[in-house]
């Protein structure tokens, strides 16, 4: 009697080894969770569980780790704000690579740890290069869900007119997003006259005093007050001691001819904004009053947000982007 019982339970204990071998790669991938059956299950069947049970339970893990499968594995490509790096996205990144996604942040030229410095940085292009690059450098075929956030929303349109076909869905975190219609100086300009102070930021002016300045540097009330009221604190220490200066282009001829969008290609990628009701810099009203001008494809909202969502919501962020991997890609 004993040894037919232990013999049933080795032989289920076979067939539960067979399975998570052969899916052992995966178990990584997709969530813990769907594995815990086996321990749960190996107690119920020593008791009064039959060797059909436990090949309905296995079937049954299968469906339910192939459904995950089927959704693929996203890669989220992060693009950060002026002044700001890749840095700025240790949370939100951590979290979807948890969730089993692909993720890439990046610094833009003139950040994080990006060697050059505002002053060497001739044209648009230059400050967007390690992002074209790594756009360039995508295998045929694959597609990527593009978050920006901030001035990074206005870099990654010049990045879907120019690889339209590598991105399956632009988000805008609380960005910049100009359009075909809606050009980027239109909203340079309009961000510019709604901002009612500079507090201590600071300003160079590379082409003379008489000259509109060349870089801006934000300062630790700006940031405290504008940006990161609601963010932790431990974030805003972390940030005052990275954050450098940004170019700052205007109304430069070059600039603008290279920030053109179309409808073509830029128009036909699709796009979903998040607002961020608390953001003290990019507030509601300009938020709203972009996507009215230029109209995405759907609009999400995170509540109690600044405008450094990735460290004053970051679950909530994480979960708006995953919502739009699983309805855009």
């Amino acid at each position: 009697m004993l040894g037919s019982e232990t013999e049933r339970v080795d032989r289920r204990l076979w067939r539960i080894g067979v399975l998570l071998a052969v899916l052992g790669s995966e178990t990584e991938r997709v969530d813990r969770k769907l594995f815990s059956a086996p321990c749960s299950l190996l107690g119920s069947e020593t008791e009064n569980g039959s060797d059909g049970e436990i090949e309905e339970e296995i079937r049954n893990m299968i469906d339910r780790v192939e459904m995950e499968m089927e959704k693929g594995e996203r890669h989220f490509v992060l693009v950060h704000g002026a002044g700001h790096g890749a840095w700025s996205w240790y949370r939100v990144l951590t979290l979807l690579k948890s969730a089993g996604h692909k993720v890439t942040a990046l610094d833009l030229a003139v950040s994080g740890i990006h060697p050059k410095q505002a002053h060497e940085l001739r044209s648009l292009s230059d400050y967007l290069e390690p992002l074209m690059e790594f756009m360039a450098s995508l295998p045929a075929g694959e597609r990527v869900i593009l978050v920006g956030h901030s001035l990074g929303g206005a870099f990654n349109s010049v990045a879907m007119e120019k690889f339209p076909e590598k991105v399956s869905v632009a988000v805008y975190a609380t960005a910049l997003m100009p359009g075909p219609d809606f050009d980027f100086s239109a909203v340079y300009d309009e961000f510019f006259r709604r901002l009612e102070s500079f507090m201590d930021s600071q300003f160079t002016f590379d082409q003379g005093p008489n000259n509109p300045p060349t870089s801006w540097l934000f300062g630790s009330n700006f940031m405290a007050t504008k940006l990161y009221q609601l963010s932790p604190p431990e974030d805003l220490m972390l940030a005052m001691s990275l954050v450098r200066p940004f170019r700052l282009y205007g109304d430069d001829a070059l600039w603008l001819k290279e920030a053109e969008l179309t409808k073509e290609k830029y128009g036909s990628v699709r796009r979903v904004y998040i607002v961020c009701d608390q953001d003290n810099v990019l507030k509601e009203d300009f938020q709203r009053w972009m996507i009215e001008n230029n109209p995405t494809d759907e609009v999400k909202v995170i509540t109690g947000s600044d405008h450094m969502v990735m460290f004053s919501k970051p679950k909530e962020l994480c979960s708006c982007l995953q919502e739009i991997a699983d309805k855009y890609s």
